[in-house]
């Protein structure tokens, strides 16, 4: 696998973190210590902040993505947000599919893939995140479970679709806890979910698709997970709310 065949992608995932005006605050702190980047750098916010995260980073190399969506176009979804409402107003990312909106809210496969398809269909690019939790890893079925959980989501996707698809592999028991996956086990993952690409489409499709770390990386590990032939990339949580630790992921991206 060739890793200069697809672009390093280092994408903040704030949560339920920052009002607008520290939103505002936050993307002015990191702008000027990523400007240089070697890598694409986003950042997702909560819905609240996206318009003063977006006029914050207006002239720079930031992108701003969202956090979530909704399968339906609009509806009776009382405190939802769609597709369709994120791209009216300028957001070209969106994160779906993550632990904690698995975790806590209900998330399952199937809707998974139907928030796929309908931030696709809206014109988004999707960071599509799997991952098994630690009963399930310490079970041996880590690979098998996110390629399930990866042919599910993509089921539907043309080839042409998965340019504007980011897989992001957060194993569900380094989220927020502090405990990363080794930069070996870490890389085994994400090319077992790049075997997984594969099958589904061809082996350029692999070669080209992104897949990011997202299991608590931080400053201090993201040089080694970053220098994997097969991470390329990280979704950062804690991290990303922290400009010069968030400036240093870029920069170990950008190194490679």
């Amino acid at each position: 696998m060739n890793k200069q065949l697809r672009k390093a992608v280092i994408a903040g995932n704030w949560k339920m973190n920052k009002t607008p005006e520290e939103a505002k605050e936050l993307i002015s702190a990191i702008a000027p210590l990523v400007k240089d980047a070697g890598c694409e750098v986003i950042a997702c916010t909560p819905y609240v902040d996206l318009y003063s995260a977006q006029e914050a980073a207006k002239g720079t190399n930031i992108q701003i993505g969202a956090e979530n969506c909704h399968w339906a176009e609009s509806g009776a979804f009382t405190g939802e947000i769609s597709a369709k409402m994120l791209s009216s107003m300028g957001v070209k990312i969106v994160i779906i599919g993550h632990s904690e909106r698995r975790q806590y809210f209900g998330e399952t496969d199937a809707t998974v893939h139907d928030r796929v398809r309908a931030a696709l269909d809206a014109g988004l690019t999707v960071i599509l995140c799997v991952g098994e939790t630690l009963t399930q890893r310490e079970q041996g079925i880590t690979d098998e479970l996110c390629a399930m959980q990866t042919k599910i989501a993509l089921n539907g996707v043309s080839k042409e679709e998965l340019s504007r698809i980011i897989i992001a592999y957060e194993p569900v028991w380094a989220i927020g806890t502090g405990k990363t996956a080794t930069a070996q086990q870490a890389n085994e993952v994400c090319a077992a979910i790049r075997k997984t690409i594969g099958a589904l489409y061809d082996s350029k499709a692999a070669d080209g698709i992104t897949i990011q770390y997202g299991g608590s990386m931080n400053a201090g590990n993201a040089a080694e997970l970053l220098a994997q032939p097969d991470v390329d990339g990280g979704l950062i949580g804690g991290a990303s709310l922290k400009p010069g630790d968030f400036a240093a992921i870029v920069e170990a991206a950008t190194r490679g």
